[in-house]
């Protein structure tokens, strides 16, 4: 390989323990090459990945004449690889074959060059670096039977590649229900109606202490009733009212707002809107109803 065809490439190399030895050969064919290199050393491979990806993510974001690339080794190049990537504008790819740097070349445009320390000998992996380097982007390669991609492909290779580049690109600020262990526990289960409370459904959560989300239409009501168990609650979405009707209290509860029910207190809810909440207690689930829906709507009605 002609030395001028790579005087305006800079390699960034790094590597794990595992992957220091195939590094350290690499490195030393590069600079054969007239090719400059900046050897990072030895590190952790997640550090070695991390640094790798944040010095290619920043060139790749500033317009220079020397393009950047990047070349990692752990013990099985997946590691560095993984690591690299979480950088915006890094396309890093392990690759154990010649075959496998030439895809990642023509396909992904793979700026980061990442080997197995365990798996790939000195002489495969000069062969996959030098596949790698010489491979343009587009270029036919064993995916395309080394045949020039069609019109329609070779479109849509070059399409994304600006379509890559803003993965990352932007911060997406989390909402609450990505964040809140109990809602993304809520997710992953289906509700099962509750057939004594029209508008009611549940989803356990998990058992002894049980614990379960529960959410109610807006309209609803729950019936006056008690529990052999005393239970805490979290309202997580809406607005209820709980009439606790053996101490003779209400409650206005919103989003946040915390309840704790004695075993044995007589309570009746209705609900404003919408309304999701936490529940947890001790004990196999029951509900001993002390009035019907009609006697309910009758008191509630009475008194709102």
């Amino acid at each position: 390989m002609a030395s001028d065809t790579n005087r305006n490439l800079k390699i960034i190399a790094g590597a794990d323990s595992f992957g220091c030895a195939l590094k350290d050969s690499l490195v030393n064919h590069l600079r054969s090459l007239n090719i400059e290199v900046d050897d990072l050393g030895t590190d952790t491979y997640y550090s070695v990945g991390e640094e790798i990806g944040h010095r290619v993510s920043s060139a790749t974001n500033n317009t220079t004449a020397t393009e950047i690339r990047g070349l990692v080794a752990c013990g099985t190049g997946v590691g560095v690889s993984i690591f690299a990537n979480k950088f915006p504008g890094v396309y890093a790819a392990t690759c154990l074959t010649a075959g496998d740097a030439v895809n990642a070349r023509s396909i992904n445009n793979c700026n980061v060059l990442a080997v197995s320390g365990m798996s790939t000998t000195p002489d495969s992996a000069v062969e996959i670096l030098e596949s790698w380097l010489k491979t343009p982007f587009k270029s036919p390669c064993p995916a395309s039977d080394s045949n020039p991609w069609a019109p329609e492909i070779d479109s849509f290779l070059e399409s994304s590649i600006p379509e890559m580049s803003k993965i990352g690109s932007e911060a997406v600020t989390p909402t609450p229900s990505d964040t809140c262990a109990i809602c993304c526990l809520a997710k992953t289960r289906d509700f099962a109606p509750v057939d004594i409370m029209p508008g009611g459904e549940m989803r356990i959560v998990r058992e002894t202490p049980t614990s379960a989300i529960v959410r109610f239409k807006a309209g609803s009501m729950e019936p006056a009733h008690h529990h052999t168990f005393g239970h805490d609650l979290v309202v997580m979405k809406g607005s209820k009212r709980v009439w606790n009707l053996s101490k003779e209290e209400k409650y206005d509860l919103g989003v946040g707002d915390y309840l704790f029910t004695p075993a044995g207190d007589v309570h009746r809810v209705k609900y404003f809107e919408d309304t999701e909440f936490f529940i947890k207690w001790d004990g196999h689930w029951d509900l001993i109803m002390d009035e019907d829906l009609a006697a309910a709507n009758a008191a509630i009605d009475k008194e709102i």
